[in-house]
């Protein structure tokens, strides 16, 4: 079970209609201003810098590569550790809208962990240290610390302690 708050809405309306009252009109804009900015500067140490100042706790050595997507309602709910890679395009969420309620729960991923391009990581999740996503793949509960994950919505692949993923390229070549 992914940790999440509820917040049911009142009948009649979605609840993405509800949206400036649950995140704020001027911060969200504020938000989505630099988000953007980061989703395109090529410098690491500058989207980082950019992230840290909109709340998010960013550790050492972490890359987000082009385009990745962090949420713009409430970065400051994410949490990504030393040495960690974000993949291209790569969308990480602290918050989702459904029709009768809306949530929020913060995201969690550990040191050195891989997140391959086009990943989607839902809010309430947490990703352990030293974990693999394979490119693509719907992160919708707990990864396990060292596991390789993968598919729509991602499972496990290898558990963890398995050696490191990257040995594999290696054996290859």
């Amino acid at each position: 079970m992914r940790r999440v708050q509820r917040h049911p809405v009142p009948p009649g309306r979605n609840s993405m209609h509800y949206w400036p009252q649950v995140a704020g009109f001027w911060r969200s804009g504020w938000n989505l201003f630099w988000i953007v900015t980061a989703r395109y500067v090529p410098w690491l140490t500058v989207k980082n810098a950019i992230y840290r100042m909109l709340g998010m706790k960013v550790g050492r050595d972490v890359s987000f590569g082009l385009m990745a997507m962090v949420d713009i309602f409430f970065p400051q709910d994410i949490t990504v550790e030393d040495n960690a890679i974000i993949g291209y395009n790569t969308t990480i969420l602290t918050h989702e809208f459904l029709t009768g309620e809306w949530r929020r729960g913060p995201v969690h991923i550990g040191k050195n962990v891989m997140i391959g391009a086009n990943c989607t990581i839902l809010p309430g999740v947490a990703i352990g240290d030293g974990a693999v996503v394979a490119a693509h793949s719907l992160v919708n509960r707990d990864v396990p610390p060292g596991a390789l994950v993968g598919g729509v919505p991602a499972r496990v692949l290898r558990p963890g302690g398995q050696g490191d993923p990257s040995d594999d390229d290696a054996k290859d070549g």
